[in-house]
């Protein structure tokens, strides 16, 4: 399957690298065809082309900033956070695939959610489920308990970056 992305970050210096990286080299471990345009302070490199976009059978877009997805219409976006293209980038292309082969279209956040893919849209940093009442008062006690925030450290960048110096 043919895929395009954007990953863009406020700096674009590493995670929107990253995100790049990944999602190329799991697009093509998983036998799939991808491009992806880096956006940044510095401006976009690798920039999509039109034919690239008319060629694509979906769009993914790891972003914490705003990306104009008016290009994208008539294909199905799949969206996420940057964390998401360096961390899952396996389960966003998967999403892109499913979307693409049921036929859907507009924008698809991280949470599944469909919606229109027109115009300039932001990812949306709140990514709280929606929770019915029974379980949202049942996990009032939780809610006191401070949250974890990172990943695994094996998989961090200062981890991966003393790998690659000790060799």
């Amino acid at each position: 399957m043919k895929l395009v992305a954007v990953t863009s970050c406020p700096t674009g210096i590493a995670h929107s690298q990253m995100a790049a990286e990944n999602l190329e080299t799991t697009a093509e471990g998983m036998g799939h065809e991808i491009e992806v345009e880096v956006q940044g302070a510095m401006g976009a490199e690798n920039e999509l082309t039109a034919d690239d976009i008319a060629a694509a059978d979906a769009v993914i877009i790891t972003a914490d900033t705003a990306v104009q997805t008016d290009r994208f219409e008539g294909k199905p976006v799949v969206q996420g956070s940057v964390k998401a293209g360096v961390n899952r980038a396996g389960e966003m292309i998967e999403r892109a695939v499913a979307a693409a082969k049921a036929g859907e279209s507009g924008i698809i956040s991280e949470g599944g959610v469909a919606g229109t893919a027109s115009g300039t849209t932001s990812v949306d940093t709140d990514r709280t489920p929606a929770v019915d009442a029974d379980a949202d008062a049942e996990s009032d006690a939780e809610t006191d308990e401070p949250t974890k925030r990172g990943g695994d450290p094996e998989k961090g960048i200062f981890r991966r970056l003393r790998r690659w110096i000790t060799g």
